[in-house]
């Protein structure tokens, strides 16, 4: 089953950049468009922290949150340790 396209395109283009990167996308949520969950979700990949991230329906600015996405998936230290090996 597809999920639904994001509204923003910004915020689309980084949602399918996490995708490509093994990251899942969950639609729904109280207040976010959805949630945007680590492949490796590792205890010591910064203790979990950023495992999970909330992707936000109308931001105030969609061109910082799309690039906040992407810096997340790209930071991602438990991803950096198998791509160096």
């Amino acid at each position: 089953m597809t999920r639904p396209v994001h509204p923003k395109k910004e915020i689309e283009e980084a949602l399918r950049y996490a995708q490509a990167n093994g990251w899942t996308v969950k639609v729904g949520g109280a207040h976010a468009w959805g949630r945007l969950y680590c492949p490796y979700n590792d205890a010591e990949c910064r203790c979990g922290d950023f495992c999970i991230v909330g992707i936000w329906s109308t931001p105030k600015n969609a061109g910082n949150h799309a690039r906040a996405l992407r810096r997340v998936v790209d930071h991602c230290t438990t991803h950096q340790m198998n791509v160096r090996q």
